[in-house]
């Protein structure tokens, strides 16, 4: 393949891969911008294989090395359930991460890399083209090292290995400071080093503090911010991809990773502004603990629980007009969004309204609840977000929180001195009668006790949401 014709080639990949982020904006277009990405991806890869930088004896070890890969992308895919997707969202994250190191590593010790072709032929590459080579090098390795141990430590908090709870070390700040500080010195030695050992010795020590970096800025952080943390990594990993497609001066990894690092960025944003949380304050840590902790400082609830039966709540579905449904966490981990469809199908076919809340934040990871809704065939023209369904609440005759406990939190409105003051949250008190199903009173990820439970008009229902929403649909259609 002719260098024109990667070039072409590439710039139709950038333009598959620009539709697909637009198709994946939208549940109703999703699956066509995941079909995007995947031919952009494979037109990326061909163009690349095939393009004029690879060398014949080099594509058997390419085609070894994509098959090894792909095997275990299937293997993932099949096995890896719904309710599993932020812990291998976040592996995934870290795997972009360790490739950029290896490119880093590799590029600074390839003797070719200090080259560039020109008219067809390789010269050295000037002192100032030089200098900004290694720059790439150093900062790629950076952000890469720190992806990588960041999304291991997410990884493990998401699937239970490490705790939520947030650690604090004394001085935390002041250690971060001094990390930088030693990057720094070792980035201006590795541009002034005179052999391939001495650079390499800086290489090693930045990337042992980058890797101890990334686990100390995401073990800081409380179980309560990990949906931003995810999306943090996603940003992170766009540019470790940009870092790479630098060192190896491929404009379509540069363009790619910039795409997923911004829009990345701006899904942080979005989060943040969803918990009233500042970025930096989020990379600061300490908010959250595991969920069932002792529940943080602010107003003592008032008022006493009153349970309620399965049947009871098929009751009083039963004789509602107006259902707003809003799933959280507590749904995935029971994996009863199955059961939740069967029961909106069967409402929706005797003429209640039925509709789905989705708070930004519900879940571990951004669309998490968007996504277990549309793998058990919930339309999505019923599938909302907080702001179109808040004002509603007084008109709903029944709002059914299914596992979900910090984004339904009036103390966020109520209580100043609340942990979560200010977040916005969906405002399920408001409606004729609330039900919150949950397996104890255990606080939520948060670690904050939650006043909707004492309401006069809430209704608790405990037990395994799967289990209880079964005995509900059997009673419904009954």
């Amino acid at each position: 393949m002719s260098a024109s014709l990667a070039t072409v080639s590439y710039i139709g990949a950038t333009i598959l891969f620009i539709l697909s982020l637009g198709g994946l904006s939208n549940p109703e277009t999703s699956r066509r911008g995941n079909l995007y990405g995947m031919i952009g991806m494979a037109i990326a890869v061909l163009a690349t294989v095939f393009g004029p930088r690879v060398t014949m004896g080099g594509i058997p070890w390419i085609i070894a090395a994509m098959v090894a890969g792909g095997t275990v992308g299937l293997y993932a895919a099949r096995t890896v359930k719904m309710t599993q997707m932020p812990e291998l969202v976040a592996l995934m994250h870290s795997l972009v991460g360790l490739a950029a190191c290896l490119v880093g590593f590799a590029s600074y010790i390839d003797p070719s890399s200090a080259m560039h072709l020109v008219d067809g032929n390789m010269v050295p590459l000037s002192e100032a083209e030089k200098a900004i080579h290694e720059i790439e090098i150093y900062v790629g390795i950076l952000i890469g090292a720190i992806t990588f141990s960041g999304s291991i430590i997410a990884f493990g908090k998401l699937s239970g290995k490490i705790g939520g709870n947030p650690m604090l070390l004394p001085a935390r700040h002041f250690i971060n400071l001094a990390g930088l500080l030693v990057v720094i010195y070792f980035g201006r030695e590795f541009l002034h080093a005179t052999s391939i050992s001495d650079g390499m010795l800086s290489l090693v020590v930045m990337t042992f503090i980058a890797l101890l970096f990334g686990v100390h800025m995401v073990m800081a952080i409380g179980g309560a911010d990990m949906p931003v943390v995810v999306s943090m990594l996603n940003s992170y990993s766009g540019w470790a991809a940009a870092a790479t497609g630098f060192m190896l001066s491929n404009d379509l990894l540069i363009v790619t990773g910039a795409l997923v690092g911004s829009s990345g960025a701006i899904l942080s944003y979005i989060m943040c502004a969803a918990m009233n949380r500042h970025f930096i304050s989020v990379i600061a840590g300490g908010f959250g603990t595991t969920s069932g902790a002792a529940p943080a400082a602010g107003a003592e609830p008032a008022g006493e629980v009153v349970s309620i039966s399965s049947a009871e709540t098929a009751e009083l579905l039963n004789e509602a007009k107006n259902v707003i449904i809003i799933p959280g966490y507590g749904m995935a981990v029971a994996q009863a969004q199955h059961t939740v469809y069967e029961i909106t199908k069967h409402l929706r076919e005797k003429g209640v309204n039925v509709r789905f809340g989705i708070h930004p934040v519900a879940g571990r990871m951004p669309g998490h609840m968007n996504v277990l809704l549309a793998e058990a065939k919930v339309p999505y023209d019923i599938v909302m977000e907080m702001d179109e369904l808040n004002d509603d609440f007084p008109k709903t005759d029944v709002a059914m929180v299914i596992g979900a406990n910090d984004i339904v939190n009036p103390g966020a409105q109520d209580d100043p001195n609340s942990p979560i003051a200010g977040m916005p949250v969906l405002e399920a008190w408001k409606a004729k009668t609330s039900i919150v199903m949950k397996r104890s009173m255990a606080s939520g990820y948060a670690g904050v006790d939650n006043p909707l439970f004492y309401k006069e008009n809430n209704r608790m229902l405990f037990g395994d949401a799967k289990k209880m929403l079964d005995e509900v649909l059997v009673v419904l259609k009954g």
